[in-house]
């Protein structure tokens, strides 16, 4: 085994193989870094390349570049509150507030270590744990992974804001979003309303980049403020290097979330997005002090860049072991295996084992070599939190919009993200959380398909008294308890987040989208009745409950409502306060201007318009010179021609004038 490991370890670093995963490594942190692109992207992109090499070389490119997309992701999570992929949403609601208190070096320093740590242990995981995995695999069938995408989804539900019903109709709206399109089950298109976009579904991408970003580009764009909210002389101890030593002082939950990420990225199906959420929930209800989660408490960010980077080597053992892909990814490199000769199984222990070593150091040296690159380049990166946002909106638009673009190349895409960028502001400021619909986007088909299968293959429900749907059960209450008992701790004490994810209080705001909520969800569950019956179940499923907890939230918001209004002579000068709270009138002249952008693109083009309107905005919103503005338009119109256009060959969406 010794020798094996060795000889592995000496075919990586011979050439060309090295110099392909040091190639592999500088793509994946571009690819990493800019919203909408990610690993899955590089892997198509780079896997044609492959065709002729060595094994040891194609890997090397492969997993090189794949290995470190979850480290420089961090990067957007961050400095702008924009997941660069999935799996790091949940660094945002903590690493994003530290950005905002001056605190970017040290939010990024301690993601960058505990990326490295996560990407070797998952890694070592990997070697140590093929031979011994099959069992765990085997227990886990369809009503398990359903089981346990709920739990996922309590988690972050429960975690999120000040109140757990909110948090769970978040979750269902998610889940609701993804029945829209033709059912798995039945060839039956659900909730389409004769547009043939919504007939595909709706793609994750553009929901996520305009949840989060939009509305974050949204308050730079108003109030003309930089990322951090301290200027740069009045911030202390939030350092780079202040970073890795809270990841030394925060060993153990650094190790804990990596066996997280590992174990549960394992999992065939449940994707690399969970774990984030997984062992972010873990931090919280293990932590004795709660109070600055969501407002920028440094394990909010170890806990899920620890497991998102440890999940790729988990996602790995059912694929070389079984040949079972873990996640999409994992999928295209047993192709690009394939493709190089190697069926992955039993013979990946015993014949092929210096190829199984080959990827295990491959894991290790690109993660370590991409997190001590980014470590130096932080310095730089940092700097940015510090810039007048007018100049920081232009660029984080353009990549924005062209990374909903690449979801589908429609202009669907690109309303999708406006319609939730408003939807994103409301819930911002009405105190509902955004995580649980994202993750519940992610989890939805999943869990469709589980419940389908669980009620076909056993009989109805008998399935719930399996072992293992019986602990996960066990751990939902579990969750669901120490999350009400932390609320109300919280509310009696007035200690908890002012400021954090679903933390907000604004009746006003939130009264009508609880309205407008019950509105959809009754309607939601009447049309699925005429469906066939694998078709509607699940929609009925989600509808009922959401229909419950959002008459319970009904009369909570009312009762806040008349509370506040109390304070007031009149429904005017109480709404005056309202719409100034949430700033309405500029939040629409926001919204208002993407809107004409989108349509002026229909007219024109994209690769006039963009550039037109980043000129325009540096002018008209930021007060900067002609000169300036024209550079600066250029230079967009050079990354949408030079990047998307001649490299990734984007198709772009046909001007109706010419």
């Amino acid at each position: 085994m010794i020798d094996s490991m060795l000889t592995a370890l000496t075919m990586v670093l011979q050439w060309p193989a090295i110099g392909f995963l040091v190639l592999g490594v500088f793509i994946g942190i571009w690819l990493g870094a800019v919203p909408g692109l990610g690993g899955i992207l590089g892997l198509i992109i780079l896997l044609p390349f492959t065709f002729g090499m060595d094994s040891v070389s194609a890997i090397a490119l492969l997993l090189g570049m794949f290995a470190v997309v979850t480290t420089s992701d961090t990067i957007p999570s961050v400095m702008l509150g924009v997941p660069g992929t999935g799996a790091s949403a949940a660094t945002i609601l903590d690493g994003y507030p530290l950005a905002k208190k001056g605190h970017a070096g040290r939010a990024l320093g301690a993601a960058l270590t505990v990326s490295m740590f996560g990407g070797v242990f998952g890694a070592l995981m990997l070697g140590l744990s093929l031979p011994l995995v099959k069992p765990i695999i085997l227990a886990f069938g369809s009503p398990e992974l359903f089981m346990l995408g709920i739990l996922g989804l309590t988690m972050v539900s429960s975690i999120s804001g000040r109140s757990i019903i909110k948090g769970l109709i978040s979750a269902l709206i998610g889940l609701l979003i993804t029945m829209i399109g033709y059912s798995d089950a039945v060839s039956i298109p659900r909730y389409w309303f004769d547009l043939d976009y919504l007939l595909d579904g709706i793609s994750i991408v553009p929901v996520a980049l305009g949840l989060f970003a939009l509305p974050e580009l949204l308050e730079l764009a108003t109030k003309d403020v930089s990322i951090s909210r301290v200027p740069k002389e009045g911030t202390k101890g939030g350092g780079i290097f202040d970073g890795t030593k809270d990841v030394i002082k925060n060993w153990w939950l650094a190790l804990k979330s990596s066996a997280i990420g590992t174990y549960v990225g394992m999992l065939p199906g449940l994707g690399g997005e969970i774990v984030g959420w997984a062992a972010y929930g873990h931090a919280v209800q293990s932590a004795k002090d709660k109070s600055q989660f969501g407002e920028g408490d440094i394990r909010g960010v170890i806990a899920p860049e620890a497991a998102n980077n440890a999940m790729k080597g988990g996602a790995l053992i059912p694929t070389l072991g079984f040949g079972i892909p873990g996640n999409i990814g994992s999928a295209i490199l047993l192709g690009a295996l394939t493709i190089q000769g190697i069926r992955p199984g039993p013979e990946m222990l015993l014949e092929k084992v210096h190829i199984t070593f080959s990827i295990v150091w491959t894991i290790v040296i690109a993660n370590v070599l991409a997190g001590f690159l980014l470590l130096f380049w932080c310095k730089q990166v940092v700097k940015v939190a510090y810039i007048r946002g007018h100049l920081i909106v232009p660029a984080s638009m353009l990549f924005v919009l062209m990374g909903a673009w690449m979801s589908s190349a429609s202009i669907g895409d690109w309303v999708v993200c406006l319609s939730m960028g408003a939807i994103g502001y409301i819930m911002k400021n009405g105190g509902w959380p955004r995580p649980p619909l994202l993750l519940a986007m992610v989890l939805g088909p999943l869990l469709e398909n589980s419940f389908q299968l669980s009620i076909q293959t056993y009989d109805n429900f008998t399935w719930l008294i399996r072992p293992v749907v019986m602990v996960i059960i066990a751990l939902i209450g579990i969750v669901l308890f120490l999350s009400a008992k932390g609320i109300v701790k919280t509310k009696k004490s007035k200690s908890g987040p002012s400021q954090g994810e679903g933390s907000q209080k604004n009746p006003a705001v939130s009264l009508p989208f609880t309205v407008l909520l019950l509105v959809a969800f009754i309607y939601a569950a009447i049309a699925s009745l005429k469906w066939p019956k694998f078709a509607w179940e699940f929609p009925f499923v989600i509808s009922f409950p959401a229909i419950l907890l959002l008459l319970f939230a009904f009369y909570k918001d009312t009762r806040e409502y008349f509370g506040e209004r109390k304070e007031f002579p009149d429904l005017r000068s109480y709404l005056e306060r309202c719409t100034q709270t949430i700033d309405l009138g500029n939040s629409l002249k926001f919204f208002s201007w993407v809107l004409l952008m989108i349509t002026v693109s229909l007219l024109i083009g994209q690769l006039i318009t963009v550039p037109l309107f980043i000129g325009i905005y540096l002018k008209t919103w930021g007060k900067y010179s002609w000169k300036f503005s024209i550079v600066y338009a250029a230079c967009s119109w050079l990354v949408l021609y030079g990047f998307y256009d001649k490299i990734l060959h984007v198709f772009w969406h046909q001007p109706w004038l010419f």
